[in-house]
């Protein structure tokens, strides 16, 4: 095992985190979002999941992350207590980090637990609103909301700041207004050539400007929704963080951890010790 790998595992032990506060990890916004989304702006639901989606598959993610270590040598992890407490905190960390408020509400009720001594609540609302103005093409209203939920936040992350405007200023070229794109990079985006970082990218923004079908492209992937999911994760993580809450959640973290584990058993024993956790293979069992 590298020491590199030991030092990660003795700092953050498997299942150690479960017993922490529900938002003592965080992280970004789960790409499974993408999937129902249509269907659950239709009906009101939180991040275009349906709630019972949200909880099952929460449930289904803690579930992996224990069994990537079963089987190992029971002696292992027989004598390791995982209380209803500790799943739940697991579960309402991703529901809370993911914005699923009416699920989270949905969770504390059904547990018992008195919703107003979960403060963390209270913020969901406005980071869905952020992260659905990334997705749907209104990043300039998801800056002026970001100023308002976290003052200073994008003048001292300058790269995301360039990435959000970056967006607008593709969603004005695919809608043909191509006059109006270069006004606006002159007058927002030009700031940004003076970083060296931001010159490539600022490069490829302007090169959209020649094509007359942008989505076909060599910039292409400028323009997909995964590129634009990352950046709306990108900006719910520099939220948290500025709130001084941790950037992923108690869940991934321990999936992180599990996987980690067996892959440096499976390194280290070789035929005699676990194989590499797949996600695919166990989703197959």
């Amino acid at each position: 095992m590298k020491a590199k790998d030991l030092n990660i595992i003795q700092q953050n032990p498997p299942f150690a985190v479960v017993t922490s506060l529900p938002y003592k990890s965080g992280g970004g916004v789960n790409s499974r979002a993408a999937e129902g989304r249509q269907q659950g702006r239709e009906e009101g639901d939180d991040f275009g999941i349906h709630s019972f989606s949200h909880y099952n598959c929460a449930i289904l993610l803690v579930f992996v992350a224990v069994t990537t270590m079963m089987d190992l040598d029971s002696r292992v992890y027989e004598n390791v207590v995982i209380s209803d407490n500790d799943v739940r905190n697991i579960v309402l960390s991703y529901l809370v980090h993911n914005c699923f408020k009416e699920t989270a509400e949905a969770l504390l009720v059904g547990t018992g637990v008195q919703q107003q001594s979960v403060d963390f609540l209270n913020d969901m609302e406005k980071r869905k609103a952020i992260f659905h103005y990334v997705l749907e093409g209104n990043a300039l209203g998801a800056i002026e909301l970001t100023e308002q939920v976290a003052p200073n936040l994008l003048e001292q992350n300058e790269d995301l700041h360039f990435d959000l405007l970056g967006l607008h200023f593709v969603d004005l070229v695919c809608a043909k207004k191509c006059t109006e794109a270069l006004e606006f990079a002159q007058a927002k985006l030009t700031s940004f050539g003076k970083i060296q970082k931001s010159i490539e990218k600022l490069e490829d923004f302007m090169a959209l400007l020649a094509y007359e079908e942008p989505e076909k492209s060599p910039m292409f992937h400028l323009i997909g929704p995964e590129y634009r999911h990352s950046i709306a994760d990108n900006l719910n993580q520099a939220i948290l963080a500025q709130a001084n809450l941790p950037a992923y959640s108690s869940m991934e973290r321990l999936i992180q951890q599990a996987i980690l584990v067996r892959q440096c058993l499976n390194q280290e024993l070789g035929k005699d010790g676990p194989p590499a956790f797949s996600l695919q293979a166990f989703l197959k069992s």
